[in-house]
């Protein structure tokens, strides 16, 4: 939770990306763009995942999703302690949600790509999912909690969904000043909103 350039690269070939990778802030474009799914699970998938968690680490994030850095891709890493040493890095390429849970609960989210919004948002308290590592292998997943909220948080990402398109409308209009200056900030003329 809590940039770059567009992989262009066709869907068979090795991701595109360059370093240093940077936090896109709303509205980037990329943010709300299409992510291709992760088919060639090479070296240099596994250094933009180091290189996703060293950024995510240096901006205090405990989740951090591909298209977040410009690279539209499916893929997304966490680490829900949010401090390197501490807790457990995942990555996951590919990942898809095969059940939610029915309980759910409101937490305040933030984002890297929103710095310094926090607001509550409703989702499951839990999650059965599918992914693929970095080597290409499918596994599953449950996750509960604070890691399940994390993980929907990225995937939305995936999806192009933003965090603030999942808050309530009286939540929405608490925040939506802040966004209304993200806006009128952001320095490209292309903007997703």
């Amino acid at each position: 939770m809590k940039r770059g350039e567009s992989g262009g690269a066709s869907s068979s070939e090795s991701v595109a990306w360059s370093e240093p990778l940077a936090i896109a802030k709303y509205p980037a474009p990329c943010l709300r763009a299409k992510n291709a799914p992760i088919e060639t699970f090479d070296a240099n998938l596994e250094q933009l995942s180091k290189a996703m968690f060293k950024i995510m680490y240096e901006t205090v994030g405990c989740g951090l999703a591909a298209p977040q850095v410009g690279v539209n891709y499916r893929m997304m890493v966490y680490n829900e302690a949010g401090e390197p040493g501490k807790g457990r890095e995942v990555v996951l390429c590919n990942p898809k949600i095969v059940k939610y849970s029915k309980e759910k609960d409101f937490f305040e989210e933030g984002c890297l790509s929103f710095p310094k919004m926090y607001a509550d948002v409703e989702r499951p308290l839990g999650v059965q999912i599918e992914a693929q590592n970095l080597k290409g292998k499918k596994f599953k997943m449950t996750l509960e909690g604070f890691e399940a909220r994390v993980f929907q948080h990225e995937y939305d990402h995936l999806d192009g969904v933003l965090y603030h398109d999942r808050m309530s409308p009286e939540v929405r209009a608490t925040i939506q000043g802040t966004l209304d200056g993200f806006v009128e900030a952001y320095p490209g003329e292309e903007k997703a909103l």
